[in-house]
């Protein structure tokens, strides 16, 4: 058993810088793609870099940062990115170039593969894809649109939970191709014995998840394997965006679920602001795969620092492109996935009481409902 640590975090606090700055003003667009961080398209002048692209006297590399959707963990995971860049480019004397290049997919599949289109266009000198959707999607394009000289633009995808599952990589120890990365891969088991800690009793769980996320099919089908074990009933109900996973919401409740689970689903947690009181109104705990799930009202999170998430993929970035490593064998990163973070609002509205949870995972983390971390 790890060292456990017990940290108050104040309304929104967490640890990480916030998003404020993600993308300058200047980043470019695409049809439907939104920048992160700005509202304003305008094309930078050649002469005039914006902060995080080039300056004088140093190589300068061009990065493709492309998440999958807007919800607090990825804009969290971007904001590391950018700014463990900018150190590394301090440190190194270097510069990465950013700003320019990027954007937010809308979980657009459109959007996405437009992205793709105009980074290696762009003839970026590397692509970091921010969860599997967006990931699935740049490491086609790149394998199927070669440089001139016969290699693959590098692929440093984060946030990735299931990357063998998802057809991303080889094998965790070897990717092999252009491909490397982090993972947030979520331990199943574990969210499930704190909700057995948390209610011995427990009869009936649903599961409410997009059945169209690569990442959520292991950790949905490891769920149905404990509670069978367990004995415990199983319903089962699915959305794609906010409305079908709201009517979900209400179906399970309607089903008599006394827990709700939800793995690292990007398309619940941007959902989960509009349903996290009906879960509370019920007194039913909703457990998500992310502490941006308790962010935004559920009563737990569990899983990785998505700080240092994005730190490490970033340092991950700067070794190919400075250091010249071969993503294809670079190992797969994976983080501390036994941080439980819990929703003290949410907690005391349903008095469920958590303080088990201390002895149970490797860092129990309290903080209150918010839309995005601070």
């Amino acid at each position: 058993m790890k060292n456990k640590t017990m940290t108050l975090l104040l309304t929104g606090a967490v640890l990480t810088t916030a998003l404020t700055g993600c993308s300058a003003s200047g980043a470019n667009t695409v049809d439907s793609a939104t920048s992160i961080g700005s509202t304003d398209t305008t094309e930078p002048s050649a002469d005039s870099p914006v902060d995080g692209s080039a300056s004088s006297g140093g190589q300068t590399y061009k990065i493709g940062i492309v998440q999958y959707v807007d919800d607090a963990s990825l804009n969290q995971i971007v904001a590391a990115i950018q700014a463990e860049l900018d150190n590394q480019s301090e440190e190194l004397g270097v510069s990465f170039d950013y700003k320019n290049y990027t954007y937010n997919g809308q979980a657009d599949a459109t959007t996405m593969n437009q992205i793709a289109s105009d980074l290696i266009a762009s003839d970026v000198d590397l692509i970091i894809p921010v969860a599997t959707p967006v990931a699935m999607v740049m490491q086609n394009a790149t394998a199927e649109n070669p440089r001139d000289d016969g290699t693959l633009i590098p692929v440093v995808f984060s946030a990735v939970s299931d990357p063998v599952g998802a057809g991303l990589v080889a094998s965790m120890d070897a990717p092999g191709s252009n491909i490397t990365g982090t993972s947030d891969a979520l331990n199943t088991e574990a969210v499930f014995d704190l909700m057995l800690a948390a209610d011995p009793d427990l009869q009936t769980v649903g599961l409410l998840y997009d059945k169209s996320q690569d990442s959520s099919t292991a950790a949905i089908a490891a769920a149905k394997a404990y509670c069978q074990e367990k004995g415990i009933t199983v319903v089962e109900k699915t959305g794609t965006n906010n409305g079908e996973i709201s009517l979900a919401a209400d179906a399970l409740l309607a089903a008599g679920a006394e827990a709700v689970f939800t793995p690292t689903d990007n398309n619940v947690m941007t959902a989960e602001l509009a349903i996290y009181e009906k879960f509370i109104d019920a007194k039913v705990p909703h457990y998500g795969g992310a502490d941006s799930f308790a962010l935004n009202g559920a009563f737990m999170g569990y899983g990785v620092n998505y700080v240092e998430l994005g730190t490490a993929t970033a340092d991950m970035a700067v070794d190919i492109l400075a250091n010249s490593k071969d993503p294809a064998s670079m190992a797969v990163q994976t983080m501390d996935n036994g941080i439980a973070t819990v929703n003290t609002e949410t907690a005391e509205a349903i008095s469920l009481d958590y303080s088990m949870f201390a002895d149970k995972c490797s860092s129990l983390v309290e903080i209150q409902t918010a839309e995005e971390f601070h």
